[in-house]
């Protein structure tokens, strides 16, 4: 498994997973700010596909996010902002789309969708914010 300074650093392209347009969420706050580091955030929430959120169109799926990627390029990192009772089939979307990491928020933990997206050679993070990680790495 790669460090969480490793999965930062080489990061291009963030599907964020229960994305909110509403700017006062955690979710959105955090899509901002690493939009505003140089990432590609692929906002994924159902409630909102086909309308935009921070200036990206939002899908539905992690899929469909994973269809509209140009040829060689992947999700690299899938961040989850939904209950950890809900991250089970976001790994086994996130095995499918050929992600590297599963990155579960604060207070997010699911050991069966860890182990999942472990077993498929997906890196995972749980209970940790990759907006505190990244700026605590200066990165």
């Amino acid at each position: 498994m790669k460090t969480i300074a490793q999965i930062v650093q080489h990061a291009k392209t963030i599907a964020v997973v229960g994305l909110s347009d509403k700017p006062d969420r955690a979710s959105h706050e955090v899509a901002a700010y690493l939009q505003d580091h140089g990432y590609r955030i692929l906002p994924v929430n159902p409630a909102c596909a086909g309308q935009q959120i921070l200036g990206e169109p939002v899908f539905a799926t992690l899929q469909d996010a994973a269809a509209s990627l140009d040829a060689g390029v992947t999700i690299d990192i899938v961040d989850c902002f939904r209950k950890p009772d809900a991250i089970v089939p976001i790994a086994g979307d996130a095995i499918a789309v050929g992600a590297r990491c599963l990155w579960m928020q604060l207070a997010i933990e699911n050991d069966e969708a860890a182990r999942l997206a472990r077993d498929a050679g997906l890196d995972v993070i749980m209970n940790r914010c990759l907006k505190i990680e990244h700026r605590m790495l200066g990165a």
